[in-house]
């Protein structure tokens, strides 16, 4: 985890910027000890929006599943999308 204080961020925002797209992880800004803000690099952040879309999508078909709601098997699935692709 990185922690910079919101002083390293208004006097160098250069050095906070190379950082967070070398090492692709959030940095956490502080004011006075407490935290305060999170910076990231756009490209994480973006795949980071990714992720969790996909999560949501996962679990929303994980309780239509345990609801008992029609699933289809990993044959079916791609027979389905092989029509689709050839849709386009």
């Amino acid at each position: 985890m990185i922690i910079k204080n919101s002083a390293t961020l208004r006097n160098d925002y250069a050095s906070i910027s190379t950082m967070a797209k070398d090492t692709k992880e959030p940095i956490y800004i502080t004011k006075n000890g407490e935290g305060d803000l999170v910076v990231m690099d756009i490209d994480a952040f973006e795949r980071r929006e990714q992720v969790l879309e996909l999560r949501s999508k996962i679990l929303q078909a994980e309780e239509e599943r345990l609801r008992g709601d029609k699933t289809m098997s990993i044959s079916e699935a791609q027979k389905k999308l092989r029509e689709r692709i050839y849709e386009l």
